[in-house]
């Protein structure tokens, strides 16, 4: 993550916060690109704006051509209603922008703060929606262009963010507003980075940018039918799943404060605040982290939070750690305290939002003015080491990065989940082959609950990581496709199926995608799988210079699609929590070349290229990677080469690759990365599943195996130029075969 300029001298207020704005109980940036220009902040809940790449697969069209296929616009009550709320008094505004976010910049959101969501109809977890008094637009990026034209009404427009011809929705507003129009926001919702870089794009036409304080437009029409704000317990995570405690975490961050002249540290994503305090809740789908701020300074820290979620156990955690409970609605005053007492406050302006950014920087201002006033000297320093003139650093988190480097215990304990998850999902998928070969008619939900129950059965299972992403056919193709019951398919046996599923344990966080056929696959399957599988293979054997970003590993996964024409659009890989968030940042590996975080030793990123072709099918393979110190036999420059290690083992089907297009060196990856999944997995199966997962886990292996062995004997006759053997290739698989064999005359 960049670090940005510091405005140490006076900030810029957009406004005067409310004096009532300390009420609040409300809450990847903006989701989707509001602005000309993208600043690539941290993913992923610090996402960029997406640079959508053509696709063949994928005709660009013009907004006007978005509604060709819609009705003529029906009457939409709920959009009726927030107009209505434009003229009332202390609001005054022509167009309302409703993004994805809560108050802490995640990804994933408590329902109660699905706001967007509730306004739209379109559930996808990134998107911005607009309403003007007269029309209303959603922005969204690849990944939910065909789920957004499915659930949008005929009143909304689909903007596919990142096609040529299509505007940014500050354009836009620039376009469809009288000059002079004001354009409200809630400034919780908007990262302090986000709200400035949207005010001056709508300047440039004489557009005013309105903070709304004390009222969310969206919450005041969804009235009593919102859902209650979440207030399960938070729970404390082990030392020995964290490595670290609290007291060194601190000490480590009170020293970063203090090589930046800071004197106290607001932080607001919930992850950070999490992996920070050692602390777990479950607040949010998916996301083990609960709704807090934590303002930790130089010799004391404050946890903002719900009192009614913490337990006994955790107020000694915290007594023990020196952090001080407060009501989780006092974060603005607080800051307010903080600057009238001269503090230098470091503030991520990419993940805090505007009101608590924009709260600091008028109450400098009134600081200033009361030195000045009293004509005190700005140079005098208290036993905290403040300035008596407060002034903002502004900052990249150090936290961000700190969590990103796993500590021992946390990369062991993803290693362990990852064992057990593949447990799960080669029962999984042993049962799912068995049910359709029988015929049994399974809808998409009913596969991703009987995974869910799988993964139940596994010792610290607590819940999933994400939705799972249960695709048949076309619906693979909707890259963060989301079945529902009312409206899914059934699993297709003769079409390509995609599954993208993970799973939160109390000691790690996983995240896989496979695809299957239970059919005959097509020659194009089979090609464009193969394809994905040789970018899966290129970017798992990379090995790359220390201080390399992530964006320079891309090109390795795409380049076999590349060659005949083909895409994906989205990035290639993402962090990943340990025991915490499914997507973390500020690593990533995306050809979003703005991100010039470099890869470093024990941070884990997914591996997950992928290919779909609209209205047809979906392929993605994905497995997480960790990073590691690659033995290089020269170190050019006298610099360290890094690599990447598995979390992931579970089996690549073989009877979707076209093994003319592979070479000797893949398939020796192939047979070795199947022969790593016996071996690894056989302490999870005898340990921690039920006897049956001896019998499912070994059909996997022998199906998958038996599989690739068939294939390479029906190449036998095919003229190769001397580079590839099918017989060696066959020799290869002997150890695994005999391997499986013997387990199963043991279990069968």
């Amino acid at each position: 993550m960049h670090s940005l300029p510091s405005q140490a001298m006076r900030p810029f207020s957009l406004s005067s916060p409310s004096s009532h704005s300390s009420r609040y109980l409300r809450f990847f940036p903006i989701s989707f690109p509001v602005f000309p220009k993208s600043k690539f902040l941290n993913f992923p809940t610090k996402s960029p704006p997406l640079i959508v790449r053509n696709c063949s697969s994928v005709s660009t069209k013009t907004p006007s051509e978005f509604r060709k296929n819609r009705a003529v616009s029906e009457p939409d009550e709920k959009l009726r209603a927030l107009r209505q709320l434009f003229s009332k008094p202390g609001v005054g505004i022509d167009a309302y922008i409703i993004p994805s976010q809560d108050a802490h910049q995640s990804e994933f959101i408590a329902e109660c703060y699905m706001r967007r969501a509730y306004i739209s109809g379109f559930t996808g977890s990134a998107g911005t929606a607009v309403v003007t008094k007269d029309k209303a637009a959603l922005w969204t990026d690849g990944r939910y262009f065909l789920q957004a034209d499915k659930q949008l009404s005929s009143s909304w427009i689909l903007m596919r963010a990142g096609n040529l011809g299509v505007p940014t929705s500050s354009e836009w507003l620039s376009d469809v507003l009288a000059p002079g129009g004001r354009v409200g926001i809630d400034p919780f919702l908007f990262s302090a980075d986000a709200a400035e870089e949207l005010r001056d794009a709508i300047a440039k036409k004489n557009h005013e940018l309105v903070f709304l304080y004390d009222t969310n437009l969206v919450d005041e029409i969804w009235k009593e039918a919102r859902p209650k704000p979440p207030n399960k317990l938070i729970r404390v995570h082990d030392l020995k799943y964290a490595g670290l405690d609290v007291a060194s975490k601190f000490s480590t961050l009170r020293s970063e404060l203090v090589n930046a002249g800071s004197s106290a540290i607001v932080i607001s994503m919930l992850d950070e605040i999490a992996w920070l305090s050692n602390l777990r809740g479950n607040d949010i789908p998916h996301s083990p982290v609960m709704y807090a701020y934590l303002i930790v300074e130089i010799n004391k820290a404050k946890l903002f939070v719900d009192n009614s979620k913490v337990n006994p156990d955790v107020m000694e955690h915290l007594k023990s750690a020196g952090v001080e409970l407060m009501p989780y609605d006092t974060i603005l005053s607080e800051v307010k305290s903080l600057a009238a007492q001269g503090a230098r406050l470091w503030l991520d302006r990419s993940s805090v939002n505007a009101a608590i950014v924009n709260t600091y920087t008028a109450a400098c201002e009134k600081q200033y003015k009361h030195i000045e006033k009293t004509n005190k000297s700005q140079k005098n320093v208290d036993l905290n080491g403040w300035s008596t003139a407060p002034a903002g650093i502004y900052k990249a988190s150090p936290v961000s990065l700190a969590k990103a480097i796993k500590t021992a215990a946390e990369l062991e304990g993803m290693q362990n989940c990852h064992l057990r998850d593949a447990a799960a999902l080669a029962q999984f998928w042993a049962w799912l082959e068995e049910e359709i070969h029988k015929d049994v008619k399974l809808t998409e939900v009913e596969v991703a609950d009987q995974l869910l129950e799988f993964r139940s059965r596994q010792s610290g299972f607590i819940g999933t990581s994400f939705d799972t992403i249960s695709g048949s056919g076309p619906n693979g193709a909707i890259i963060h496709y989301k079945p529902e019951p009312a409206s899914c398919s059934i699993v297709d046996g003769n079409k390509l199926f995609l599954l993208d599923s993970g799973g939160q344990y109390v000691d790690g966080t996983t995240d896989i995608t496979r695809t299957v056929h239970f059919g005959e696959p097509k020659a194009w399957e089979k090609e464009c799988f193969t394809r994905v599988l040789q970018g899966h293979i290129a970017l798992d054997q990379a090995v790359f210079p220390e201080n390399t970003p992530g964006f320079v590993l891309d090109a390795f996964a795409r380049s076999s699609l590349w060659k005949i024409g083909l895409d994906y659009r989205h990035g290639t890989g993402h962090g990943v929590g340990a025991a915490l968030n499914v997507h973390e940042g500020p690593q990533s590996i995306s050809f979003r070349y703005g991100n010039m975080t470099p890869l470093q030793k024990g941070m884990i990123v997914s591996n997950e290229p992928g290919y779909y072709e609209d209205h047809a099918f979906g392929i993605r393979i994905e497995n997480l990677i960790v990073v590691k110190e690659a033995d290089t036999p020269i170190r050019f420059g006298g610099i360290e080469y890094l690599g990447f290690e598995k979390l992931t083992f579970v089996p690549i089907q073989a009877k979707l690759i076209d093994l003319t297009l592979l070479s000797a060196e893949e398939i020796t990856w192939l047979n070795d990365y199947h022969s790593q999944v016996w071996e690894k997995g056989r302490g999870p199966i005898t340990h921690h599943g039920p006897t049956g997962l001896k019998k499912s886990f070994g059909l996997a292996i022998m199906v998958f195996t038996l599989q690739i062995e068939a294939n390479l004997k029906g190449l036998t006759g095919l003229a190769f130029a001397g580079w590839f053997s099918p017989s060696v290739a066959l020799e290869q698989h002997t150890a695994t075969r005999q391997a499986v064999t013997a387990i199963c005359a043991v279990h069968f």
